[in-house]
């Protein structure tokens, strides 16, 4: 095996390195999205808590993952949400407070866009649809499509 010790060699090797300390900075970020999603989460924060710049956190993210870490935190938010709707025993308010969102009006939207009806009509047809089922197939049975995956899905 031979080693090359060209510039162009070192550069390569460096990019790599650097690539894949980014990769698990990012995987840091997408652990703490899940698991503190209802806590006040921004891009700034969590740019921070890795040592990165909001830039360069959100198209690495992106890059990484296919969405910004916005969209993710928010799609974690939904379907945390989709969960305590389907028990029924919470409002729309209580269950969009519960999940860390702090305008009612830009959870409704979010939740309309990702789940393709408002959270109240949600509630209402929801409740014990998946009663019975094993919690790993009602998780992805109830798991939000994004209009874009929807249309993928849709084209096949």
């Amino acid at each position: 095996m031979t080693t090359d010790s060209s510039p162009a060699a070192r550069t390569r090797e460096a990019a790599s390195a650097r690539y894949l300390r980014d990769l698990a900075l990012l995987r840091r970020v997408r652990d703490r999205i899940d698991r503190e999603y209802a806590q006040p989460l921004n891009v700034e924060a969590l740019a921070r808590g890795v040592n990165m710049s909001a830039g360069h956190l959100s198209r690495q993210f992106r890059r990484a993952y296919g969405e910004s870490p916005y969209s993710y935190l928010m799609t974690r938010r939904i379907e945390r949400a989709m969960a305590l709707l389907r028990r029924g025993d919470l409002s729309v308010t209580e269950v969009c407070f519960a999940v860390g969102c702090s305008s009612l009006g830009t959870f409704s939207s979010r939740f309309t866009e990702l789940v393709g009806v408002p959270p109240s009509v949600y509630r209402r047809d929801a409740v014990g649809r998946v009663d019975g089922m094993a919690p790993c197939v009602a998780k992805r049975v109830t798991r939000p499509v994004r209009n874009r995956e929807a249309s993928e899905v849709a084209a096949q």
